[in-house]
Formats: C-alpha cells, structure tokens, sequence
C-alpha cells in the first residue's frame, strides 16, 4: 500500500477556510457599537451604520419589529440583521436585532432612515438608548 501525500496547499487552504469562518461568525455573533465623537457607530458582520448622534431625529422602545421586506440580511432563531424594505413609505431599514423578544430601539435619523438595534444583554440596550437620550438632550438645549 503507497502511502499518499496530501499536498501543501489543500492544508492552506483548510486553514483559511476555518479561520475565515470562525471569523464570520465572531463579526456576526453580536452588535458591536461605539459612541463617540457625536456618532453612533454600529457594526454587525458586514452591515455597518454610522449615525452622527445631531442627525437623530427620535429615538424610542418598541416591542415589536413592524412588517418588513427584506432586501438582504438574515434571520436565525431570535436574531434578525440586515437592510428591510418599509413596504408603506418605499424607504430602507437597518436591522441590528440580536434578540427579537426583548425591547428594541427604534432610531429615526434623516427625517426617514430606521434603525432598530438591540443586544443580547437587555441592560446593554437600556444603557444606549439612554446615552443616545441624553446625546439628544443635550443637543436640543445647545443649539448650534
């Protein structure tokens, strides 16, 4: 019996493979955002939005995420990400949902782009939508 042997390149690319999926995943595992400099960074796998915090028009909780169409994204158990279609007012919604059954944050900025964001630690959420409170506050009572 010879013995074969593998060669080089078929172990690169097995390697690449893994380590490209295992950082997909990690990319897409949950939110990662920033407050800083007056903008709302918002990264979710290849879905990134970066919202200056003075272009927010309203920032509330929902419970419930409304009828979408989706352009492109992805649903998985309780996760939901990607770029909707608001089939009512033709505009787009950004999507950034890590648990559909708890409360969500509904961001209006531009007079029509939504955002919806949570995060997989309801205190996390609580936590941003009450610096992103106090942002806007703060920009109401100091007018450019």
């Amino acid at each position: 019996m010879s013995k074969r042997k593998r060669h080089w390149l078929w172990n690169v690319l097995i390697v690449l493979t893994l380590a490209t999926c295992i950082f997909a995943f990690v990319i897409h595992y949950r939110n990662w955002h920033k407050i800083e400099e007056g903008e709302l960074k918002i990264l979710s796998g290849i879905y990134y939005q970066k919202i200056p915090i003075s272009e927010i028009d309203s920032i509330m909780f929902v419970d419930r995420i409304p009828e979408l169409e989706r352009s492109n994204g992805f649903s998985w158990e309780v996760t939901e990400k990607g770029v909707f279609k608001d089939s009512l007012t033709e505009t787009k919604v950004y999507v950034f949902v890590d648990d559909l059954r708890q409360q969500k944050i509904r961001l209006v900025h531009n007079d029509s782009l939504k955002i919806f964001l949570n995060f997989k630690d309801s205190l996390e959420t609580q936590k941003v939508y009450h610096l992103l409170n106090e942002e806007l506050l703060a920009n109401l009572k100091d007018p450019i």
